[in-house]
């Protein structure tokens, strides 16, 4: 829990001469989170009680998301510091990649990964899948399509590409695959502006885009330390003992709140509920969360099956509960400062 986590964060601090800001979006089977433009008032909220300062480091465990959002974070974190350090315990893949190319550094543990950072898309307009829900089109995957055309099969005249081009058009809508056109690009050029901040040769800048990009093969492709640092050229830290001690507990107990390797079954669940799929910490901040709270309620049918029924009351982020007293630096005098927060959020 949070209050468990604050000397950790102090112990870090010290060990890296830095302000930590901790975000994570949880990857729980049936309650992931991923990277949204609703964070960024959070992040705002958090980066103005720690103020302008030399060094911010993010402490990132990502599955993905938005990745104009992504941006966004990795501007507004420059805006308040000199320096920005990512500390990437686990995974930091698909936009959590991109918020990490636009740090100067990168702390990776041995067992941390990176991934590919080509989008997929979620449009109103996308393919549409049986229970209602939309089939996320990847920008790899239609050039995969028609590149399989191009080189496996062979097929070179214009009017059979064409074809294929109108096959394609059946299932995922033009409009859809314009946008894929233009995200491809758009990605392209934020990459190769974020990692100005750690890599200077434009030849290198151009391999790394090309290999997050496509080269890679796979959405699902990871990326660990040593490929990050000798093969891409990225600036790549190995934490010290030390440091590698206390950004483990960190992550052992988030992972033990968040619960990310127990999937969230409705079977188990009977009343109320409340689940933390993400959080964003620091030490003057406090604790937000983002969550998701509902009821299950069972009943018999009259057939004699049991219905099951999930009714969500509320999804969004709630403020830690907690009442924190904190010592701040404000010129040459401290402070004392209360941040109290919201009283609504109930485990």
């Amino acid at each position: 829990m949070y209050q468990e986590r604050i000397e950790l964060y102090e112990e870090l601090e010290a060990e890296l001469g830095s302000r930590i800001l901790v975000y994570v979006t949880s990857d729980r089977p049936n309650m992931g989170a991923q990277i949204a433009p609703d964070v960024i008032d959070y992040f705002i909220d958090h980066l103005d009680k720690i103020g302008p300062c030399k060094k911010i480091s993010l402490f990132l465990y990502t599955r993905g998301g938005d990745t104009s959002a992504a941006r966004n974070i990795v501007n507004l974190l420059r805006m308040y510091g000199d320096e920005l350090q990512v500390i990437v315990p686990h995974k930091a893949h698909s936009s959590g990649t991109i918020i990490s190319l636009g740090a100067n550094e990168i702390i990776m543990t041995k067992q941390a990964t990176l991934g590919p950072i080509d989008p997929s898309l979620h449009t109103p307009l996308n393919p549409r899948l049986q229970d209602g829900g939309i089939y996320p089109v990847s920008v790899e995957a239609v050039k995969g399509y028609l590149e399989f055309a191009k080189n496996e099969m062979q097929i070179d005249d214009t009017a059979s590409l064409a074809s294929i081009f109108e096959k394609l058009t059946d299932f995922v809508h033009p409009l859809v695959l314009g946008e894929v056109y233009r995200s491809k690009a758009q990605i392209q050029m934020m990459a190769e502006k974020l990692l100005q901040n750690q890599v200077r040769d434009p030849e290198k800048i151009k391999k790394i885009i090309a290999f997050l990009c496509s080269e890679s093969g796979s959405h699902d492709y990871t990326i660990n330390r040593r490929e990050a640092k000798d093969e891409l050229g990225l600036n790549i830290i190995k934490p010290s003992k030390t440091q590698y001690k206390i950004i483990k507990k960190i992550y052992d107990d988030i992972n033990e709140e968040l619960m990310f390797s127990k999937p969230f079954l409705l079977t188990e669940v009977n009343g109320a509920y409340v689940v933390r799929r993400g959080l964003l910490e620091s030490i003057v901040g406090g604790a937000d969360y983002f969550s998701t709270e509902g009821t299950v309620i069972r009943g018999t049918l009259p057939d004699g099956q049991i219905a099951v029924q999930n009714r969500v009351n509320f999804e969004g982020w709630r403020h830690d509960c907690l009442i924190e007293k904190m010592q701040v630096q404000s010129g040459n005098r401290m402070e004392d400062i209360v941040y109290e927060r919201g009283s609504e959020f109930q485990t």
